[in-house]
């Protein structure tokens, strides 16, 4: 799970979070001389099942299944079953600790992504579900279980990847979305509320970065491929 063993065409996973399978080809196909790894999410996953899954991977592609699988343990369970023969790298559950057990039961060779807080909240969004503990150590706690528990990495942002690397070592796997490119990054807050660039995440530990719109929104998504790409060599 060493980062130093990632080729860079695979530290970048874009995600393809667009409605029409159509739309999701055709940026497969402007990115894959830069990129090999993709995220599907729910959005595409709804539109076009796993037959974009089974494009992309026939393209000699890696996949990252974003579904984050939550339901009770034997339904996780099956639905893991269903994913194994499709020739999916990544797959992503939440981390709870009997949907986790379910899900590595199921598993074949497909690793597992335990997803431990979303990027899209913040401490404030804890403190009104009541919870006491800060992002950066809720998210440690969920990342030792996973480990615990059987799990081959995790999905966490950036800001957290530093303190799970230094107290897990190279135990995970860490994925890292909520990527932005640039100095002025603060000003590039969206509906992402925990934020890093590529380099940064990489530079604290992170063996991925996940990134969607600052690359299918851009005119020339290749560019910002190689500039994110350039900014990772000259850290990692």
């Amino acid at each position: 799970m060493s980062t130093k063993k990632i080729p860079l065409n695979e530290r970048i996973i874009v995600a393809l979070d667009v409605e029409d399978p159509v739309l999701a080809k055709e940026m497969v196909q402007k990115c894959e001389s830069h990129v090999t790894f993709y995220k599907v999410g729910l959005q595409l996953f709804m539109a076009d099942w796993f037959n974009i899954v089974d494009w992309i991977v026939d393209r000699g592609h890696k996949v990252m299944l974003d579904l984050k699988f939550f339901d009770i343990p034997e339904t996780v369970k099956l639905a893991v079953e269903q994913v194994n023969s499709r020739g999916v790298t990544y797959a992503t559950i939440h981390g709870n600790d009997p949907i986790i057990r379910a899900a590595v039961e199921a598993r074949g060779d497909m690793q597992l992504l335990a997803v431990t807080v979303l990027t899209s909240f913040g401490e404030e969004d804890l403190r009104a579900m009541g919870m006491t503990q800060s992002v950066e150590d809720l998210v440690a706690f969920r990342a030792r279980r996973a480990l615990e528990l059987g799990c081959d990495g995790v999905v966490s942002s950036g800001l957290e990847a530093g303190k799970i690397r230094s107290d897990l070592g190279d135990k995970l796997l860490i994925v890292t979305p909520g990527i932005r490119p640039g100095a002025n990054i603060e000003t590039l807050a969206d509906d992402q509320k925990r934020i890093v660039t590529a380099g940064s995440a990489i530079g604290d530990g992170a063996n991925h970065v996940v990134v969607g719109r600052p690359i299918t929104k851009a005119d020339d998504p290749v560019r910002v491929i190689e500039m994110m790409q350039e900014e990772i060599t000259s850290i990692a």
